[in-house]
Parts: C-alpha cells; sequence; structure tokens
C-alpha cells in the first residue's frame, strides 16, 4: 500500500469486497471527502516535540509560508488525479501544519459546478474548461486552469485466463459502442492469437457521473470512429449504447473486480494500484502500445501546451504514443479575498509542481516536463502577491 485511504462512500462501490480492494490499494479515491491533518499516519516518523515537521519526501518545514492563523481549504473534482492530490496535500501539510486541504472525489462535473458556484476554493477537472464554462465564473474570482499532472487512460479488462490483450483501434470503439458483444469475437481473436478468449459476453463497464475522464476517452473515440462520433459523441456525460454505469473511477475499478468478463475505461493509476489488467492499444501510426511514462510522455509532446494552459490530445501522433493521454487542470481562482488563504493555495501549487511531481510515477501519473511547470508556476504566481513561486530546475 502505497499510503492510506482514510475514507470511500460505500454508496461509490457496489460491494463490500470491491470498497475493501480499493481501500487496500488506493489512497483518498472515495466519494467523500477526506481532510488532511499533522497526525503520522501508520509507518510515518512521527516528529519529536519541538521540531520542524518533516514531509515524506524528507522537506522540513516551510518557513517561507508565514501565515498569520490557520488556514483550511476546501476542494472537489476530478477522481482522475484523487490518489495524487490527497498524497500531496497529506505530505503539504505536514510541513504546512496550518494549513488543512479537504479534497473530495466527486467527478470533474461536479468539481466544475461547485467551483464556479464557490462552494469550494478550489476545483479539479480532467478537461480544460471550456469559454461557456469560464465564462459562468463570477468576474470578481476569475479562474486559472493550471495542469498539476498528467496520465494515461487505459482500458481495464477481467479476463482470469489472458494475461495480455491487444485491441486495435477499430475493436474498441466497436466494443463501447455495442457492436463487438463476445470475446471470442473473430476480430478480437485476430490481434489476439493463441489467446484463450472465453465464449462469454463483454460487459461495459462506463462512468455514471459527469466526468472529465469520460470526455477525453469519448473524445479520442469520435477521433478515431466516425460512427462513434455521429451516434454518441463526447462529453463530460454521453448517452452510453451499452453498459452498466458506476461512480468515479474507484467505481468503475471496483465493477471490473468483480466483474468476470467485464472491461471499462480507467486512470491508469487506478489499474496499477489495484491490479486490473489492461490492454495494449493500437495508435495512430498502427502500432500497438501499453501505457508506461514514456509513451504518455511521448504523447504529451505531440501538442504543445498554449499560452491558456488548455490542450485537448485526442489521436496523439507518433509510433511509440500511447493514444489516450490527457492533463488534468487544478481549477485555481485568480482572486482570492484572504490574503492568508491566497498564500497557502500559492504555496500549494508550488508544493504541486515541486516536491509533488517526485511521488507521480510511483501513483501512476506522468510527471510534468519543466518547460510545462514553469509555464504553469508563472501563471499561478499572481494568486498573492505576497508569495513567490520558485519551482528550480
Amino acid at each position: 500500500m502505497l499510503f492510506r485511504l482514510n475514507l470511500i462512500n460505500p454508496n461509490r462501490v457496489t460491494t463490500a469486497i470491491s470498497a475493501m480492494a480499493i481501500a487496500l490499494s488506493l489512497a483518498a479515491c472515495g466519494g467523500g471527502s477526506t481532510t488532511t491533518g499533522s497526525s503520522p499516519s501508520p509507518g510515518d516518523t512521527a516528529a519529536s516535540p519541538g521540531a520542524s515537521p518533516v514531509a515524506a519526501t524528507g522537506t522540513a518545514a516551510n518557513t517561507k509560508l508565514a501565515l498569520a492563523s490557520d488556514v483550511a481549504i476546501t476542494a472537489a473534482g476530478a477522481s482522475f488525479p484523487a490518489p495524487l492530490y490527497q498524497r500531496w496535500f497529506q505530505d503539504f501539510n505536514k510541513i504546512n501544519p496550518k494549513v488543512q486541504i479537504n479534497y473530495q472525489s466527486v467527478g470533474s462535473g461536479a468539481g466544475v459546478e461547485q467551483f464556479t458556484k464557490g462552494t469550494v476554493d478550489f476545483g479539479a477537472s480532467d478537461t480544460a474548461m471550456k469559454d461557456e464554462e469560464i465564462a459562468k465564473v463570477p468576474a470578481d474570482k476569475g479562474v486559472l486552469l493550471l495542469p498539476m499532472t498528467a496520465g494515461s487512460i487505459v482500458i481495464g479488462y477481467n479476463l482470469p485466463d489472458v494475461p495480455e490483450l491487444k485491441l486495435p483501434r477499430d475493436v474498441y470503439s466497436e466494443i463501447f459502442q455495442g457492436k463487438i458483444t463476445k470475446w471470442n469475437d473473430p476480430k478480437i481473436a485476430a490481434a489476439n492469437p493463441g489467446a484463450k478468449l472465453p465464449d462469454q459476453a463483454i460487459t461495459i463497464v462506463h462512468r455514471s457521473d459527469g466526468s472529465g475522464t469520460t470526455a477525453v476517452f469519448t473524445k479520442h473515440l469520435s477521433a478515431i470512429s466516425p460512427d462513434w462520433k455521429a451516434a454518441v459523441g463526447d462529453g463530460k456525460t454521453v448517452q452510453w449504447p451499452v453498459g452498466v454505469g458506476a461512480k468515479g473511477n474507484e467505481g468503475v475499478t471496483a465493477q471490473i473486480l468483480q466483474t468476470a468478463g467485464s472491461v471499462g475505461y480507467i486512470e491508469y493509476g487506478y489499474a496499477k494500484n489495484n491490479n486490473v489488467k489492461f490492454a495494449s492499444l493500437q495508435n495512430k501510426a498502427g502500432t500497438f502500445v501499453a501505457p508506461t511514462d514514456d509513451s504518455a510522455s511521448k504523447a504529451l509532446a505531440t501538442v504543445p501546451l498554449p499560452e491558456n494552459l488548455r490542450a485537448f490530445i485526442e489521436d496523439p501522433e507518433g509510433a511509440d504514443s500511447y493514444p489516450i493521454v490527457t492533463y488534468t487542470w487544478m481549477l485555481v481562482p485568480k482572486k482570492v479575498a484572504d490574503p492568508n488563504k491566497a498564500k497557502a493555495i500559492e504555496a500549494m501549487v508550488e508544493y504541486g509542481l515541486t516536491e509533488g511531481q517526485k511521488v507521480s510515477a510511483e501513483l501512476g501519473y506522468v510527471p510534468l516536463p519543466q518547460n510545462v511547470r514553469e509555464k504553469v508556476a508563472l501563471a499561478a504566481d499572481g494568486i498573492s502577491p505576497d508569495y513567490k513561486i520558485e519551482i528550480g530546475k
């Protein structure tokens, strides 16, 4: 177990067994809220009386962030980065014990909505807000779209006798459209000679909530399949032709784990940390590619990040690029009325761009390249006039 999960909403998974599987391997992926605290976790080294708190990365207490009083920050949004964000917020609290960050994994759609309504201090979404969404944010607050990490969306499956699976582009789009309904379909068999594909119905698992992961996945399917684009399209919510729904990446992960013959789309870290098998996918160049740090980084590099920090990678070029990759964004206000809170938010962003990137890979995320970190730091440095972001080289 990489770190603790100290919450889980039983409504987000369909059985107690599945909930336990998620709890044992992911941190902070549940549908409730987690508040960071300064009490050490099992296995953490407790600070001696009077000593400065030390983060898991070994960083000493942040003397740079001088706060007049304790700060409580609330946030909500995407389940895609939830395990990583919770790790960041827990470690950030250890070096800044006056700051507590409560993050709710509720899905990108709810994250955008709650941020816009002002019920949270910042939001999170796996797709950058559109112009019409930005226009709804109160003018006295504004919004910065900060890509804080990136990752791959994988097609996870539950076939005990099939340790490896290759899915051509036309095949996985037809599976999710309900056109390919059996695992031993000739198209799947042709791409997987020798595999013990069962004569079993395919059970599709998809998101039931407003989801940036869904938006990224369906945007990709629309890019590679005219039939999908015409019949289903893309968005945080779509009318799925077939399948069963589950809330959050954690809910889809649990449903795949408990349902033999199932297939669903989830963030790579959820698959990695729960031992969900996932397919190698055929990319635009015709190569079958597995999701790795390298294949994801190569996909990200095909679309330079513009000055507004919004990038959509629908179907990346390159023989070695994994085909379904996305940044994931924090939605942070440009103006924060409370100067104490403004400093704390800016320091939190700085932490994510520096120490936070060092734990990204172990949790299944892609560390941001230096040029992207620099662009994000420049955009975020105006949140507080009393704090200066320094990210180094």
